[in-house]
Protein backbone atom coordinates (compact mmCIF):
# COMPACT_ATOMS: atom_id res chain seq x y z
CA UNK A 1 0.00 0.00 0.00
CA UNK A 2 1.22 3.25 -1.35
CA UNK A 3 1.41 6.50 1.20
CA UNK A 4 -1.21 7.94 -0.92
CA UNK A 5 -3.43 5.39 0.14
CA UNK A 6 -3.08 5.79 3.76
CA UNK A 7 -3.69 9.19 4.24
CA UNK A 8 -1.54 11.39 2.99
CA UNK A 9 -3.55 14.78 4.57
CA UNK A 10 -1.94 16.49 7.02
CA UNK A 11 -3.56 16.13 10.88
CA UNK A 12 -6.76 18.14 11.10
CA UNK A 13 -8.31 17.57 8.14
CA UNK A 14 -10.77 14.55 9.23
CA UNK A 15 -10.56 12.47 6.23
CA UNK A 16 -12.22 8.97 7.10
CA UNK A 17 -9.26 6.21 7.26
CA UNK A 18 -9.37 3.81 4.07
CA UNK A 19 -10.94 0.23 5.06
CA UNK A 20 -8.17 -3.00 5.39
CA UNK A 21 -6.03 -1.16 7.94
CA UNK A 22 -4.68 -2.91 10.31
CA UNK A 23 -5.85 -2.09 14.04
CA UNK A 24 -3.06 -1.60 15.76
CA UNK A 25 -2.89 -1.62 19.40
CA UNK A 26 -0.04 0.47 21.49
CA UNK A 27 0.75 -0.76 25.07
CA UNK A 28 2.38 1.67 27.50
CA UNK A 29 2.83 1.23 31.42
CA UNK A 30 1.79 4.96 31.35
CA UNK A 31 0.03 6.92 28.94
CA UNK A 32 -0.14 9.61 28.64
CA UNK A 33 3.65 10.42 30.54
CA UNK A 34 4.53 14.15 30.72
CA UNK A 35 8.50 12.77 30.16
CA UNK A 36 7.25 10.98 27.13
CA UNK A 37 6.28 14.15 24.53
CA UNK A 38 7.46 12.38 21.53
CA UNK A 39 5.34 9.01 22.10
CA UNK A 40 2.44 10.98 22.85
CA UNK A 41 2.89 13.08 19.36
CA UNK A 42 3.38 9.56 17.76
CA UNK A 43 0.20 8.11 18.98
CA UNK A 44 -2.08 11.03 18.15
CA UNK A 45 -0.34 11.43 14.68
CA UNK A 46 -0.72 7.83 13.65
CA UNK A 47 -4.32 7.76 14.84
CA UNK A 48 -4.61 10.44 11.53
CA UNK A 49 -3.39 7.42 9.49
CA UNK A 50 -4.07 4.06 11.19
CA UNK A 51 -6.96 2.54 13.15
CA UNK A 52 -5.17 2.76 17.23
CA UNK A 53 -5.85 2.04 20.57
CA UNK A 54 -3.55 2.95 23.59
CA UNK A 55 -3.91 0.77 26.54
CA UNK A 56 -1.84 1.70 29.53
CA UNK A 57 -0.58 -0.83 32.11
CA UNK A 58 -0.53 1.08 35.33
CA UNK A 59 -3.28 3.62 36.64
CA UNK A 60 -3.14 7.44 35.30
CA UNK A 61 -0.02 9.79 35.83
CA UNK A 62 -1.15 13.50 35.00
CA UNK A 63 1.39 15.19 36.93
CA UNK A 64 2.84 18.07 34.51
CA UNK A 65 1.05 17.08 31.49
CA UNK A 66 0.19 19.60 28.92
CA UNK A 67 -3.98 20.52 28.24
CA UNK A 68 -3.38 18.40 25.15
CA UNK A 69 -2.06 15.64 26.77
CA UNK A 70 -4.97 15.80 29.62
CA UNK A 71 -7.83 15.89 27.01
CA UNK A 72 -6.54 12.60 25.23
CA UNK A 73 -6.31 10.46 28.42
CA UNK A 74 -10.00 9.72 28.26
CA UNK A 75 -9.25 7.63 25.16
CA UNK A 76 -7.00 5.63 26.47
CA UNK A 77 -7.80 1.84 27.91
CA UNK A 78 -6.44 2.28 31.57
CA UNK A 79 -6.19 -0.60 33.89
CA UNK A 80 -3.83 0.24 37.30
CA UNK A 81 -4.07 -1.86 40.53
CA UNK A 82 -7.90 -2.31 40.39
CA UNK A 83 -7.43 -4.48 37.40
CA UNK A 84 -5.47 -6.86 39.35
CA UNK A 85 -8.41 -9.35 40.18
CA UNK A 86 -9.22 -9.31 36.02
CA UNK A 87 -5.21 -10.55 35.79
CA UNK A 88 -5.80 -13.15 38.42
CA UNK A 89 -9.22 -14.40 36.90
CA UNK A 90 -7.22 -14.77 33.08
CA UNK A 91 -4.71 -16.43 35.03
CA UNK A 92 -6.79 -19.34 36.59
CA UNK A 93 -8.46 -19.43 32.85
CA UNK A 94 -5.54 -19.89 31.39
CA UNK A 95 -4.58 -22.44 34.19
CA UNK A 96 -7.65 -24.34 33.49
CA UNK A 97 -7.50 -23.99 29.58
CA UNK A 98 -4.36 -23.97 28.47
CA UNK A 99 -2.02 -25.28 31.29
CA UNK A 100 0.81 -26.18 29.27
CA UNK A 101 0.72 -22.43 27.16
CA UNK A 102 0.67 -20.92 30.27
CA UNK A 103 3.73 -22.66 31.78
CA UNK A 104 5.32 -21.97 28.57
CA UNK A 105 4.71 -18.44 28.43
CA UNK A 106 5.63 -18.23 32.77
CA UNK A 107 9.02 -19.78 32.06
CA UNK A 108 10.17 -17.76 28.85
CA UNK A 109 8.91 -14.78 29.85
CA UNK A 110 9.95 -14.62 33.91
CA UNK A 111 12.58 -17.01 34.51
CA UNK A 112 15.47 -14.62 34.15
CA UNK A 113 18.01 -13.78 36.19
CA UNK A 114 16.57 -10.16 36.95
CA UNK A 115 18.56 -6.89 37.76
CA UNK A 116 16.75 -5.38 40.66
CA UNK A 117 13.06 -6.44 42.26
CA UNK A 118 11.66 -3.39 40.74
CA UNK A 119 12.16 -4.78 37.18
CA UNK A 120 10.84 -8.28 38.13
CA UNK A 121 7.89 -6.74 39.86
CA UNK A 122 7.00 -4.36 36.73
CA UNK A 123 7.44 -7.68 34.27
CA UNK A 124 5.50 -9.56 36.56
CA UNK A 125 2.84 -7.18 36.56
CA UNK A 126 3.06 -6.96 32.67
CA UNK A 127 3.16 -10.60 32.34
CA UNK A 128 -0.62 -10.68 33.98
CA UNK A 129 -1.67 -8.10 32.03
CA UNK A 130 -0.18 -9.91 28.83
CA UNK A 131 -2.65 -12.33 29.77
CA UNK A 132 -5.57 -10.37 29.70
CA UNK A 133 -5.12 -8.42 26.94
CA UNK A 134 -4.17 -11.68 24.70
CA UNK A 135 -8.28 -12.27 25.05
CA UNK A 136 -8.89 -8.74 25.23
CA UNK A 137 -7.01 -8.03 22.16
CA UNK A 138 -9.49 -10.59 19.80
CA UNK A 139 -12.52 -9.43 21.02
CA UNK A 140 -11.56 -5.70 20.39
CA UNK A 141 -10.48 -6.65 16.80
CA UNK A 142 -6.91 -5.89 17.25
CA UNK A 143 -4.50 -6.96 14.18
CA UNK A 144 -0.98 -5.89 15.93
CA UNK A 145 0.23 -5.16 18.88
CA UNK A 146 3.25 -2.38 19.40
CA UNK A 147 5.38 -2.09 22.82
CA UNK A 148 7.26 1.82 22.25
CA UNK A 149 9.78 0.34 24.60
CA UNK A 150 11.07 -3.00 25.11
CA UNK A 151 10.44 -3.50 28.77
CA UNK A 152 7.43 -4.40 30.76
CA UNK A 153 5.28 -3.20 28.23
CA UNK A 154 6.69 -5.31 25.32
CA UNK A 155 6.69 -8.21 28.25
CA UNK A 156 2.83 -7.40 28.07
CA UNK A 157 2.43 -7.33 23.73
CA UNK A 158 4.52 -10.65 23.54
CA UNK A 159 2.44 -12.60 25.89
CA UNK A 160 -0.51 -10.96 24.60
CA UNK A 161 0.78 -11.42 21.24
CA UNK A 162 1.35 -15.47 21.38
CA UNK A 163 -2.26 -15.62 23.36
CA UNK A 164 -4.52 -13.53 20.13
CA UNK A 165 -2.49 -15.04 17.34
CA UNK A 166 -1.34 -11.32 16.11
CA UNK A 167 2.48 -10.09 15.64
CA UNK A 168 3.40 -7.75 18.14
CA UNK A 169 6.77 -5.32 17.69
CA UNK A 170 9.02 -3.00 19.85
CA UNK A 171 11.10 0.22 19.84
CA UNK A 172 14.67 0.08 21.37
CA UNK A 173 16.33 2.98 22.50
CA UNK A 174 19.55 4.10 23.84
CA UNK A 175 19.25 3.00 27.38
CA UNK A 176 17.46 -0.28 26.68
CA UNK A 177 20.23 -1.54 25.02
CA UNK A 178 23.37 -1.46 27.87
CA UNK A 179 22.60 -2.78 30.79
CA UNK A 180 19.47 -4.91 28.73
CA UNK A 181 16.92 -6.68 30.81
CA UNK A 182 17.90 -10.62 30.28
CA UNK A 183 14.64 -10.89 28.27
CA UNK A 184 15.52 -8.24 25.25
CA UNK A 185 17.52 -11.14 22.52
CA UNK A 186 14.38 -13.02 22.34
CA UNK A 187 12.22 -10.06 22.57
CA UNK A 188 13.71 -8.82 19.64
CA UNK A 189 14.01 -12.28 17.89
CA UNK A 190 10.12 -12.67 18.22
CA UNK A 191 9.41 -9.03 17.08
CA UNK A 192 7.71 -8.80 13.70
CA UNK A 193 10.29 -5.39 13.65
CA UNK A 194 12.14 -3.22 15.62
CA UNK A 195 11.83 0.51 15.11
CA UNK A 196 14.89 2.62 15.93
CA UNK A 197 14.64 6.04 16.43
CA UNK A 198 18.24 7.52 15.44
CA UNK A 199 20.90 5.61 13.57
CA UNK A 200 23.11 4.83 16.19
CA UNK A 201 20.72 3.11 18.30
CA UNK A 202 19.29 1.14 14.69
CA UNK A 203 23.11 -0.14 14.55
CA UNK A 204 23.26 -1.04 18.06
CA UNK A 205 19.86 -2.72 17.68
CA UNK A 206 21.26 -5.08 14.79
CA UNK A 207 24.45 -5.75 16.69
CA UNK A 208 23.07 -6.91 19.88
CA UNK A 209 23.67 -10.53 20.92
CA UNK A 210 23.67 -12.65 18.15
CA UNK A 211 22.11 -10.48 15.85
CA UNK A 212 18.36 -12.07 16.20
CA UNK A 213 17.40 -8.36 14.85
CA UNK A 214 19.31 -7.73 11.90
CA UNK A 215 17.03 -7.46 8.58
CA UNK A 216 14.08 -5.87 10.37
CA UNK A 217 15.09 -3.01 12.41
CA UNK A 218 13.26 0.18 10.98
CA UNK A 219 14.47 4.14 11.34
CA UNK A 220 11.62 6.64 12.43
CA UNK A 221 12.86 9.75 13.92
CA UNK A 222 10.67 11.23 16.42
CA UNK A 223 8.37 13.74 16.43
CA UNK A 224 8.30 17.80 16.90
CA UNK A 225 6.77 17.58 20.10
CA UNK A 226 6.25 21.61 20.46
CA UNK A 227 4.09 24.36 18.64
CA UNK A 228 5.78 25.65 15.85
CA UNK A 229 7.76 28.76 17.76
CA UNK A 230 7.85 32.79 17.14
CA UNK A 231 9.50 33.36 13.73
CA UNK A 232 11.40 36.58 13.06
CA UNK A 233 9.51 39.01 10.61
CA UNK A 234 12.77 39.17 8.53
CA UNK A 235 12.62 35.23 8.08
CA UNK A 236 13.30 34.43 4.36
CA UNK A 237 11.33 32.78 2.19
CA UNK A 238 13.04 29.08 2.42
CA UNK A 239 11.62 29.12 6.38
CA UNK A 240 14.76 29.97 7.49
CA UNK A 241 13.59 30.58 12.00
CA UNK A 242 15.07 32.63 14.19
CA UNK A 243 14.38 34.07 17.22
CA UNK A 244 12.81 37.63 17.56
CA UNK A 245 15.86 39.68 19.69
CA UNK A 246 19.31 38.98 19.94
CA UNK A 247 20.50 37.96 23.55
CA UNK A 248 23.95 37.30 23.90
CA UNK A 249 25.55 40.58 23.36
CA UNK A 250 22.88 41.87 25.47
CA UNK A 251 23.83 39.52 29.06
CA UNK A 252 23.81 37.58 31.13
CA UNK A 253 24.43 34.75 28.74
CA UNK A 254 21.36 32.85 29.41
CA UNK A 255 21.90 28.88 29.68
CA UNK A 256 19.47 26.20 29.43
CA UNK A 257 19.88 22.27 30.37
CA UNK A 258 16.59 20.42 30.59
CA UNK A 259 15.75 16.97 31.69
CA UNK A 260 15.67 13.83 34.29
CA UNK A 261 17.97 14.24 36.97
CA UNK A 262 19.75 10.99 35.76
CA UNK A 263 23.41 9.27 35.56
CA UNK A 264 23.45 9.59 31.63
CA UNK A 265 22.88 13.95 31.26
CA UNK A 266 25.79 14.68 32.81
CA UNK A 267 24.77 17.47 35.20
CA UNK A 268 27.73 17.04 38.12
CA UNK A 269 29.92 17.82 34.68
CA UNK A 270 27.75 21.07 33.62
CA UNK A 271 27.96 22.12 37.26
CA UNK A 272 31.34 22.01 37.49
CA UNK A 273 31.81 23.96 33.90
CA UNK A 274 29.88 26.69 35.41
CA UNK A 275 32.70 26.89 38.12
CA UNK A 276 35.18 27.55 35.58
CA UNK A 277 33.02 29.70 33.80
CA UNK A 278 32.39 31.69 36.82
CA UNK A 279 36.40 31.98 37.64
CA UNK A 280 36.66 32.87 33.67
CA UNK A 281 34.53 36.00 34.68
CA UNK A 282 31.86 35.55 32.50
CA UNK A 283 28.55 37.38 32.84
CA UNK A 284 25.99 33.89 33.30
CA UNK A 285 22.64 32.50 34.49
CA UNK A 286 22.12 28.65 34.55
CA UNK A 287 18.59 27.25 34.43
CA UNK A 288 18.51 23.26 35.29
CA UNK A 289 15.55 22.13 35.41
CA UNK A 290 14.21 18.77 36.19
CA UNK A 291 14.15 16.12 38.56
CA UNK A 292 13.17 12.28 38.79
CA UNK A 293 13.85 9.70 41.70
CA UNK A 294 15.39 6.43 41.61
CA UNK A 295 16.23 4.87 38.19
CA UNK A 296 16.88 1.81 37.26
CA UNK A 297 18.49 0.74 40.81
CA UNK A 298 21.37 3.50 39.69
CA UNK A 299 20.13 6.12 42.31
CA UNK A 300 19.09 9.92 41.98
CA UNK A 301 21.13 12.59 41.58
CA UNK A 302 18.37 15.58 42.99
CA UNK A 303 20.01 16.11 46.14
CA UNK A 304 23.85 15.65 45.05
CA UNK A 305 23.45 18.44 42.72
CA UNK A 306 21.51 21.05 44.92
CA UNK A 307 24.63 20.30 47.02
CA UNK A 308 26.97 20.61 44.62
CA UNK A 309 25.65 23.66 43.54
CA UNK A 310 25.85 25.07 47.02
CA UNK A 311 29.47 23.54 47.48
CA UNK A 312 30.92 25.63 44.44
CA UNK A 313 29.07 28.87 45.68
CA UNK A 314 26.79 28.94 42.74
CA UNK A 315 23.25 29.33 44.52
CA UNK A 316 22.93 32.78 42.50
CA UNK A 317 24.33 31.77 38.53
CA UNK A 318 21.97 28.18 38.81
CA UNK A 319 18.05 28.06 39.35
CA UNK A 320 16.88 24.77 39.74
CA UNK A 321 13.00 25.39 39.51
CA UNK A 322 12.46 21.52 39.70
CA UNK A 323 9.79 19.68 37.22
CA UNK A 324 8.61 22.05 34.21
CA UNK A 325 5.37 21.12 32.64
CA UNK A 326 5.45 20.77 28.78
CA UNK A 327 2.78 23.77 28.32
CA UNK A 328 5.59 26.13 30.25
CA UNK A 329 8.48 24.56 27.56
CA UNK A 330 8.18 27.25 24.30
CA UNK A 331 8.41 29.96 26.81
CA UNK A 332 11.26 28.59 28.90
CA UNK A 333 13.03 27.81 25.64
CA UNK A 334 12.34 31.43 24.30
CA UNK A 335 14.07 32.97 27.30
CA UNK A 336 17.21 31.45 26.77
CA UNK A 337 20.29 31.68 24.80
CA UNK A 338 22.23 28.37 24.47
CA UNK A 339 20.71 24.46 25.40
CA UNK A 340 23.18 22.46 26.48
CA UNK A 341 22.94 18.63 26.67
CA UNK A 342 26.16 17.42 28.04
CA UNK A 343 25.31 13.52 28.20
CA UNK A 344 28.16 10.99 29.63
CA UNK A 345 28.08 7.21 29.31
CA UNK A 346 27.35 5.78 32.57
CA UNK A 347 29.49 2.74 33.80
CA UNK A 348 26.82 0.53 33.59
CA UNK A 349 26.68 0.93 29.63
CA UNK A 350 23.64 3.29 29.53
CA UNK A 351 23.49 6.19 27.65
CA UNK A 352 20.87 8.77 25.85
CA UNK A 353 19.50 8.34 22.18
CA UNK A 354 18.83 11.79 21.62
CA UNK A 355 16.88 13.53 24.26
CA UNK A 356 13.98 14.73 23.26
CA UNK A 357 14.98 18.32 25.06
CA UNK A 358 17.64 18.91 22.43
CA UNK A 359 14.88 18.46 19.34
CA UNK A 360 13.46 20.71 21.18
CA UNK A 361 15.81 23.34 21.58
CA UNK A 362 17.09 22.72 18.10
CA UNK A 363 13.30 23.22 17.04
CA UNK A 364 13.38 26.83 19.02
CA UNK A 365 16.73 27.93 17.02
CA UNK A 366 18.76 27.40 20.42
CA UNK A 367 22.80 26.74 19.31
CA UNK A 368 23.39 23.23 21.36
CA UNK A 369 26.25 22.01 22.88
CA UNK A 370 26.67 18.63 23.41
CA UNK A 371 28.76 15.78 23.81
CA UNK A 372 29.67 13.07 21.09
CA UNK A 373 27.72 10.12 22.91
CA UNK A 374 25.74 7.94 21.02
CA UNK A 375 23.25 9.60 18.56
CA UNK A 376 23.78 13.09 19.50
CA UNK A 377 26.37 14.07 16.61
CA UNK A 378 23.55 13.07 14.16
CA UNK A 379 21.64 16.50 15.30
CA UNK A 380 24.68 18.39 16.99
CA UNK A 381 27.07 19.22 13.89
CA UNK A 382 30.07 20.45 15.34
CA UNK A 383 30.07 24.11 14.13
CA UNK A 384 27.12 23.34 12.39
CA UNK A 385 24.23 23.23 14.62
CA UNK A 386 26.23 23.51 17.35
CA UNK A 387 29.21 22.47 19.21
CA UNK A 388 30.14 19.12 20.05
CA UNK A 389 32.41 18.37 23.02
CA UNK A 390 34.31 15.15 24.41
CA UNK A 391 31.95 13.42 27.50
CA UNK A 392 32.68 14.38 31.03
CA UNK A 393 35.12 16.79 30.74
CA UNK A 394 33.90 20.08 32.17
CA UNK A 395 36.91 22.12 30.87
CA UNK A 396 36.00 21.56 27.21
CA UNK A 397 32.36 22.31 28.03
CA UNK A 398 33.46 25.86 29.19
CA UNK A 399 35.13 26.48 26.92
CA UNK A 400 32.24 25.81 24.08
CA UNK A 401 29.91 28.05 26.22
CA UNK A 402 32.88 30.78 26.15
CA UNK A 403 33.14 30.56 22.55
CA UNK A 404 29.55 31.03 21.88
CA UNK A 405 29.38 33.46 24.59
CA UNK A 406 31.73 35.79 22.50
CA UNK A 407 30.48 34.99 18.86
CA UNK A 408 26.46 35.66 19.27
CA UNK A 409 26.40 36.23 15.16
CA UNK A 410 28.27 32.21 14.92
CA UNK A 411 25.52 31.19 17.57
CA UNK A 412 22.70 32.36 15.87
CA UNK A 413 23.84 31.12 12.65
CA UNK A 414 24.08 27.54 14.39
CA UNK A 415 20.56 28.42 16.06
CA UNK A 416 18.96 29.10 12.45
CA UNK A 417 20.46 25.57 11.07
CA UNK A 418 19.60 23.39 13.80
CA UNK A 419 15.81 25.13 13.20
CA UNK A 420 15.94 23.85 9.94
CA UNK A 421 16.99 20.29 10.34
CA UNK A 422 14.60 20.01 13.45
CA UNK A 423 12.01 21.02 10.90
CA UNK A 424 12.99 18.52 8.24
CA UNK A 425 14.37 15.17 10.34
CA UNK A 426 11.82 15.44 13.00
CA UNK A 427 8.76 16.44 10.97
CA UNK A 428 5.17 14.75 12.54
CA UNK A 429 3.80 14.38 9.32
CA UNK A 430 6.15 12.57 7.88
CA UNK A 431 7.45 10.41 10.76
CA UNK A 432 4.14 9.48 11.26
CA UNK A 433 3.09 8.55 7.47
CA UNK A 434 6.36 6.70 7.76
CA UNK A 435 5.70 4.58 10.47
CA UNK A 436 2.41 4.06 9.32
CA UNK A 437 4.06 2.79 6.39
CA UNK A 438 6.03 0.47 8.41
CA UNK A 439 3.17 -1.31 10.39
CA UNK A 440 1.17 -1.55 7.09
CA UNK A 441 3.65 -3.59 5.31
CA UNK A 442 4.71 -5.68 8.09
CA UNK A 443 1.63 -6.92 9.27
CA UNK A 444 0.96 -7.44 5.20
CA UNK A 445 4.36 -9.59 5.15
CA UNK A 446 3.15 -11.42 8.37
CA UNK A 447 -0.44 -11.71 7.02
CA UNK A 448 1.37 -13.59 3.41
CA UNK A 449 4.10 -15.67 5.33
CA UNK A 450 3.07 -16.28 8.73
CA UNK A 451 -0.48 -16.06 9.52
CA UNK A 452 -1.42 -19.22 8.26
Amino acid sequence: MTTEQINPSPPGEGKPLPAGLPHVAYVLLWYPLFTQPFIFREVEGLKEHLPLTVYSLYARNLRHCSTEMRAAADSVRTFGIKAAPLFALELLRQLLTHPLRLCRLFRRSMFRRWRSLETFGENLWAFGAGLYLGRQFREDGIDMIHAPWPRGAATAAWVAADIAGVPFSTSARGDNLEPADPDLADKLSAALFVRANNAADQARIEAFDRSQARGKVALVYNSLTLPPPAVDSTASRSGDCTRKTPRLEQGPVRLLALGRFDVTKGFDVLLTACGILRERGLNFSLTLAGGGGKVMGLGHLGAQLVKMRKDLGLEKQVDMPGLISHNELPRILDEHDIFVAPCVVHASGRRDGIPNTVIEALAYALPVISTTVNALPEVVRDRETGLAIPPGDPQALAEAVLRLAGHPEEARRMGRNGALLARDMFDPHTNNLRLAELFISWYAHWKKTCAA
